[in-house]
């Protein structure tokens, strides 16, 4: 998966053969904010664009904005999956919440 990031901000990126331009989205959030360009750099100048409009146009409507994700994540797992997880944290020398944060970023490679 392609990602950009801007102002806390994550957009994933594809290409349309089409048209034969990349084309963005905002993710995390239920609006929708899209973006497009012809090339790398037109594409981030337009992803920059569109996150800073679309931070504008709610301050000045009033309407709040959505915030990407907050970084709290609370998951429900079985207790042997928890003191598996507790252990091999322990065995790296690692709490916990940091193993799992590794983890969790090598799995969705970030």
């Amino acid at each position: 998966m392609n990602m950009m990031k801007h102002r806390g901000y994550i957009a994933r990126v594809e290409y349309d053969s089409e048209d034969r331009i990349f084309v963005g989205h905002l993710a995390g959030i239920n609006d929708i904010v899209g973006f497009h360009g012809s090339s790398v750099d037109g594409l981030e100048a337009a992803f920059k664009e569109a996150v800073n409009e679309y931070i504008a146009i709610s301050e000045k409507t009033g309407r709040p904005v959505q915030r990407p994700y907050s970084g709290n994540l609370m998951l429900r797992v079985t207790p042997e999956v928890h003191a598996a997880a507790a252990t091999a944290a322990e065995a790296k020398g690692k709490s916990l919440n940091q193993w799992a944060s590794e983890v969790l970023g090598n799995a969705s490679q970030i």
